[in-house]
């Protein structure tokens, strides 16, 4: 189930607060990503059937149609890059782009395992894109302006490489309460073990889940007709809670280094408690949260 609705009254003129990150910094994402990318891949099938739904409504909101070709940034290990792929159909074109050489090679590997051959990978930075000005029709991002090191370059760079009146689009995630799937382990963790305050000007999830924040990046950017959609969905897949522990634990840096400092029995303990924590979710023993994203979008003059 998707539903898209109207953030209630206009998007606030604000003053963007989104702190740059250094190039240490930056190597240090990157090296984090690196050693995240082989659980994204083991789980890439799982997480494509989790965000199906957001995926969809990313296309639709960027207005993307068979012919097109699309750029993807951070596509992680090929989502939504392949998903669009079909949609473009063999007129059109995708390019998947990550900072992460890693993620592009589990992307690329993913294409050719699914005999897709309209999708083109290229490792790059969001605010170093190595394309010519106006090569393609839109832009998308799925979770993935909320790492950018400069997100307002980012955009700029973005927006360079579309057409204009080309679209740019992104999801994001809603307020950390409004999404049981991160905030119920959260709380579990954080009960056992020290969990600073987050800081959402930081790259982070949470980055941009104040309404406004990631339309004024954009606008700032020097796109047009910024619009700013709240998307409630459900996040399900054929998974256990077990499976869901199993994943998370996983495919979060942040959560991983955590876990990994903790005795076997904490790490049992901890288990056994999200599993219970989570149990409300997953009717028939099947992952079924409710989840709650901000899709951004803005044009080319």
């Amino acid at each position: 189930m998707t539903n898209l609705g109207l953030l209630s009254g206009p998007i606030p003129a604000q003053e963007i607060r989104t702190k740059t990150m250094s190039q240490v910094e930056v190597s240090k994402t990157i090296r984090e990503w690196q050693d995240t990318a082989p659980h994204w891949a083991k789980h890439s099938a799982t997480i494509r059937t989790m965000f199906a739904p957001v995926t969809r409504a990313l296309i639709e909101q960027a207005g993307i149609v068979e012919g097109y070709d699309v750029l993807d940034v951070a596509g992680g290990p090929g989502e939504p890059s392949l998903t669009i792929a079909g949609t473009v159909g063999s007129t059109g074109s995708v390019t998947c782009t990550d900072a992460v050489a890693e993620m592009v090679d589990a992307a690329r590997a993913e294409a050719l395992r699914r005999g897709l051959t309209n999708v083109n990978f290229r490792q790059c930075s969001a605010d170093s894109l190595p394309f010519a000005d106006e090569s393609f029709d839109a832009a998308v991002s799925r979770f993935g302006v909320m790492f950018f090191p400069d997100p307002v370059h980012a955009c700029r760079e973005m927006l360079r490489v579309i057409k204009p009146d080309g679209v740019l689009a992104f999801v994001v995630w809603d307020k950390s309460e409004l999404n049981p799937y991160s905030c119920v382990v959260t709380e579990v963790i954080s009960r056992r073990v020290p969990t600073p305050a987050v800081d959402t000007n930081l790259p982070g999830a949470f980055r941009f889940s104040e309404p406004g924040k990631l339309a004024a990046v954009m606008s700032s950017a020097g796109a047009t007709d910024v619009d700013e959609k709240v998307l409630k969905v459900f996040i399900e897949a054929p998974i256990s809670p077990a499976d869901f522990w199993a994943m998370h634990a996983q495919t979060s840096e942040t959560l991983r280094e955590k876990v990994a400092k903790l005795s076997e029995r904490d790490r049992a303990q901890i288990s056994t408690a999200v599993q219970e924590a989570v149990r409300d979710f997953f009717p028939d023993n099947q992952m079924k949260f409710p989840a709650q994203m901000i899709i951004v979008t803005g044009r080319k003059a």
